[in-house]
């Protein structure tokens, strides 16, 4: 477990160093939700309403930044043929990468959500409906985004194509992510119909994504 735990450190100083980390992503997320209101206006009515789409459309792009670097400097050092065959099961590995990953990049929006929900003009119970959702969805944004990382992992410049894989499957997410934090405030959407069916998906992700990406991975190096 100790050599987990150095995988995981040196994770998150990777993640940090290539630039993909707290203050990049937290940056394209302020970023997201100050253009925003430019495009729409200053209606603050209108800004509280669709609040929590902005800041889940934020967070999924800001998540994304840094994925195409999970596994490239494992692959382009050399290192990624050693974890291959130093014998630790790689979905374990890929787990580990990925909550270095959530750590260096996801956590931070979350805490940040309730700052940036201030300047949207959102309500109180809206804002920490929207933290709740982002906490547990944005795993499931990271997980995805591992099996995009290991299928371009041979590629250079792989991250435009990635963008483009993981998309799509990450629509699920963000649909009942926004439900729930509408639900939170509007009668009679229910909140907790769509935040179970957000952990659901979180933990269908958590089993298919390491598996997927280990099997990526593995075929890569074939």
């Amino acid at each position: 477990m100790s050599a987990l735990g150095s995988l995981y450190r040196r994770e998150l100083r990777l993640a940090v160093r290539a630039g993909g980390g707290a203050m990049m992503g937290c940056l394209f997320f302020l970023i997201v939700v100050t253009v925003v209101p430019f495009a729409v206006g200053p209606d603050l009515n209108l800004l509280s309403r669709i609040g929590p789409a902005i800041l889940w459309i934020g967070a999924l792009l800001a998540t994304l930044l840094g994925l195409d670097r999970l596994f490239q400097t494992e692959q382009e050092d050399g290192s990624l043929d050693l974890i291959l065959m130093s014998g630790w099961p790689m979905e374990l590995v890929v787990v580990v990468k990925c909550v270095a990953h959530w750590t260096a990049t996801a956590l931070p929006l979350v805490v940040a959500a309730p700052l940036f929900a201030v300047f949207l003009n959102m309500e109180p119970l809206a804002i920490w409906a929207v933290v709740a959702t982002l906490f547990v969805g944005t795993p499931a944004l990271t997980l995805i985004g591992a099996i995009g990382a290991a299928l371009t992992v041979s590629l250079k410049r792989g991250g435009l194509l990635l963008a483009i894989l993981v998309l799509p499957f990450t629509v699920p997410v963000l649909i009942f992510g926004v439900s729930a934090s509408y639900g939170a405030v509007t009668d009679p959407a229910p909140f907790t119909t769509p935040f179970v069916i957000l952990c659901a998906i979180t933990l269908f992700a958590a089993v298919l994504g390491p598996v997927a990406a280990a099997a990526a991975l593995r075929s890569a190096q074939d």
